[in-house]
């Protein structure tokens, strides 16, 4: 009152304005006013500011476009605590625009307001500061500056401001910082538990669920779970949950919780108080479908451990998570089947849910939401695993069909569930035949073109699983799945080669699948991958062998020998030794080609075509060339094919002139078409007599020998003398069999020759009729082919007991049978006369 007093009786100073109160309605010119050197007009500019910022974000725009942003920004640092304050709170406001943020990093302000968080500062100021932290804190590089700037401290230190915008505002922004794993650290060391866990108690709910979700993101850190626990955070927590009037926190409380039972220490802890009995039972009766999701949830990751797994299973959890599947809430469903997922490591809780849970998961397999499919297959996957009991409960639920369906589903973690479930099951033969009764190998032939590796993967274990029996070979066969399955023996995934490498194996079990896969290349890239050393596994080299034992002419010319168990049958030939990689041409087209200076080709055949062509065979040893190359009729069925061959058989050739006629005139065009039937017959080598009459005759003599060694001995003698009898060492160049081979070549002009015409036969002929008759009297030998026209047999005797004790058993020895120079002579495999007969 004293200075106006004056001001009235003083006449003012000639250089002094007079007070002037101006009002402006336009914010262009409040902004100008921010320029003023006057505190009053500063404070009052920036009050202004607010109220207008504050009526919508457009309004913000607009004193960003009037460039009020950076003198705003200089009043923030202003001495005056009223102008300050004024400007953080404008700025404050401002910050929730993205274009006002974009311009604030720019102005690199964060220091400035860490700095407004000091206790000297006012609350309102304090608030507003802290706001802006919050906006800023959404972009990653502001949390980087805040955090290099230090300015977590002051936010923790204010969570216990009196002001509740000020809470508010400082553990949202904490909240915004921990989203980074830097600032998770730094907070614990900061001791943030104690306010957070205060937080709880707040009368605004705001903030106790920012404070839950904080507690949230920082106790995934183990080191945060252990200070929560020794804050007694887990009872804050429960009463949480136990409050019904706190219904809209439960779920983010339940995500604290989640975290912590990971812990196999908090989860025993749990456990003992009868919080995990509680968050069970909460689960079951809870209304809040967000909450039975994450307390699924929750059971998942906890499950992960084996402690917490068998805590879990001594709650009984297996029975609430059948009842979550149950819910109408897909997002449940399928948290509900992970857990049980997780929860079948543990075999007791594998055994339960089997037996409560199987039927629902089953149904589930028929959801029309595919992430709900997904995750029932994957449960059935980890229930069915070495687990027969559980296996044969999901096809009495009739699981196999849905199973089955789902192989054609777009999403590749549905069909490699599905086909993992599928071959789990093929492990029982009575469960892998009604697979096999539902088309599973037509079904499977899409996932086997498959881009993706796991359903490649998985697709060709199930042909492994179920390939084991000749209808699903067949049909595998018939429905073009041996195409992609032979791709993907060429993928680069070590897993995916390894499986397609024993599906293989297993489907080459007989001839025509296993020459259907040669045609495709099986042969070519099984070999390539068995030559290098970071491609083979251990089903490349049984997947090769398994093909090869049913087409043993490629087997014994590509790998050189023959072992007991693969046993020649008719239609056997001998082409010689070729690389890796050479494929045989067929018998047929062998026998067509022109007489040539190789090698002959040893044919082994006693089987008589069911249907001639012509006038059966002369019961002679001799056969003309005309008859070895001569075709045969198809053995169809077809009665009116049988009746045109017959018909063509008994107009021979003496007909042709009454053909020319009724060639001339017009057929009806039925008739032509069976008439064209007959002329795509198949070939048949000719039958060879000889060998025939050798078959009869060691099965008279040799078969009835009481003991192999007999027969062995005896059939060595047999061969010999078919062969020109025994040759001395020294002698052997004068053994001249290679001009008698050379004449039956000429005589037959073509170059396969019948075994059973060969009389003057060297090691590798010999040693190959006497593994042909050994096999047709069921005696067991190996056939391995030399060098320099070397050949010879192993056969396994057991000895003597040496020591004269009866009923003393030892393991058999191989011997290697001699043919060539004392016939029946048996050396020991590896004795200098052995190496001498086969080497050298």
């Amino acid at each position: 009152m004293g200075k106006k007093i004056k001001k009235e009786v003083e006449p003012p100073p000639k250089d002094v304005f007079d007070p002037l109160s101006v009002e402006s309605k336009k914010a262009a010119t409040v902004v100008l006013m921010l320029s003023s050197p006057e505190e009053e007009v500063l404070s009052k500019a920036c009050e202004a500011i607010y109220k207008f910022a504050s009526k919508g974000e457009e309004n913000k725009l607009t004193l960003l476009d009037l460039g009020a942003l950076e003198p705003l920004f200089k009043l923030v640092t202003h001495e005056d605590p009223i102008v300050r304050r004024n400007a953080t709170m404008v700025v404050g406001v401002m910050a929730s625009h993205n274009d006002v943020k974009k311009s604030l990093r720019q102005l690199d302000v964060t220091s400035a307001f860490i700095a407004r968080l000091a206790p000297e500062e006012d609350v309102v100021t304090h608030e507003f500061a802290s706001l802006c932290l919050v906006h800023m804190a959404a972009e990653y590089n502001s949390k980087v500056q805040i955090f290099e700037q230090g300015g977590l401290e002051p936010l923790i230190s204010l969570l216990g401001s009196p002001d509740p915008d000020v809470k508010k505002n400082c553990v949202e922004c904490i909240y915004n910082m921990v989203q980074d794993f830097q600032s998770r650290a730094a907070v614990r060391e900061l001791n943030v538990i104690p306010p957070l866990l205060d937080l709880l108690k707040s009368d605004y709910p705001i903030i106790q669920l920012l404070a839950l979700k904080t507690l949230g993101t920082i106790s995934i850190d183990r080191e945060t779970r252990v200070m929560l626990r020794e804050h007694q955070g887990l009872d804050h927590l429960f009463k949480i949950l136990e409050t019904k009037e706190f219904n809209d926190l439960h779920v983010e409380a339940l995500g604290v919780v989640a975290n912590c039972l990971e812990d196999v220490d908090t989860m025993q802890l749990i456990q003992e108080t009868g919080g995990l009995r509680k968050l069970l039972a909460f689960t079951e009766v809870s209304t809040l479908t967000d909450f039975q999701k994450n307390a699924a949830k929750a059971i998942a990751k906890a499950a992960y451990d084996p402690e917490n797994r068998k805590i879990l299973n001594e709650q009984e959890v297996e029975k609430c998570l059948v009842t979550l599947l149950g819910t109408d809430n897909d997002g449940t469903k399928i948290a509900a089947s992970q857990a049980i997922a997780a929860m079948c490591e543990n075999l007791a809780s594998k055994q339960t849910i089997g037996t409560l849970g199987i039927p629902q998961l089953v149904q589930l397999l028929s959801s029309d939401n595919e992430e709900v499919k997904e995750a029932a297959a994957t449960a059935l996957v980890n229930l069915t695993t070495a687990h027969p009991a559980n296996a044969s409960a999901v096809a009495e639920a009739d699981g196999i069909e849905p199973l089955i369906n789902l192989l054609s589903s777009k999403r590749d973690g549905v069909v490699a569930s599905a086909a993992t479930v599928l071959t789990n099951l093929a492990t029982q033969e009575p469960l892998r035949l009604s697979i096999q009764s539902h088309g599973i190998m037509t079904a499977i032939v899409e996932p086997l073109h498959s881009t993706n590796s796991i359903v490649q993967s998985r697709a060709a274990l199930t042909v492994a699983a179920v390939g084991c029996d000749a209808d699903a070979r067949t049909e595998l066969r018939n429905s073009g799945g041996l195409d992609p399955l032979i791709k993907l023996l060429y993928s680069k995934h070590d897993e995916v080669r390894r499986n397609a490498c024993w599906a293989v194996m297993v489907c080459a079990a007989d001839d025509p699948t296993a020459a259907a896969m040669t045609r495709l290349g099986a042969l070519d890239i099984l070999e390539e991958i068995n030559l290098s050393i970071g491609r083979k596994n251990n089903f490349s080299d049984a997947a090769l062998d398994s093909i090869l034992d049913h087409n043993l002419p490629q087997k014994y010319s590509q790998m050189g020998f023959l072992t007991s168990s693969n046993i020649i049958t008719d239609g056997f030939y001998d082409f010689g030794q070729v690389k890796p990689g050479v494929k045989l041409l067929s018998l047929e087209e062998l026998s067509a080609q022109q007489l040539n200076d190789r090698r002959a080709i040893i044919l082994v055949n006693s089987k008589t075509p069911e249907l001639e062509l012509t006038a059966p065979p002369v019961a002679t040893d001799e056969k003309s060339p005309q008859d070895f190359l001569s075709s045969r009729v198809t053995n169809s069925s077809s009665s009116t094919n049988r009746k045109i061959s017959r018909e063509r058989a008994r107009k021979g050739k003496g007909k042709k002139e009454e053909e020319k006629p009724k060639e001339e005139e017009p057929e009806p065009v039925m008739p032509k078409i069976v008439e064209e039937v007959p002329l795509k017959a198949l070939w048949y080598p000719p039958v060879d007599s000889i060998l025939v009459d050798y078959i009869t005759e060691v099965s008279k003599t040799i078969l009835p020998l009481p003991t192999t060694k007999e027969q062995v001995v005896a059939l060595a003698q047999f061969v010999a003398e078919k062969m020109g009898g025994p040759i001395e060492t020294d002698k052997l160049h004068e053994f001249s069999w290679e001009l008698h081979i050379s004449e039956i070549e000429y005589e037959l002009k073509c170059n396969v020759v019948p075994i059973g015409k060969i009389n003057k036969g060297t090691f590798y002929h010999r040693a190959l009729l006497f593994k042909v008759l050994a096999d047709r009297i069921g005696v067991s030998c190996s056939l391995v082919r030399g060098e320099y026209t070397r050949a010879w047999n192993e056969v396994k005797l057991v000895d003597d007991s040496p020591l004269g004790i009866p009923g003393l058993l030892l393991p058999p020895q191989v011997y290697i049978v001699d043919l060539m120079y004392q016939p029946g002579n048996l050396m020991k495999e590896g004795s200098p006369e052995a190496d001498r007969y086969g080497r050298i």
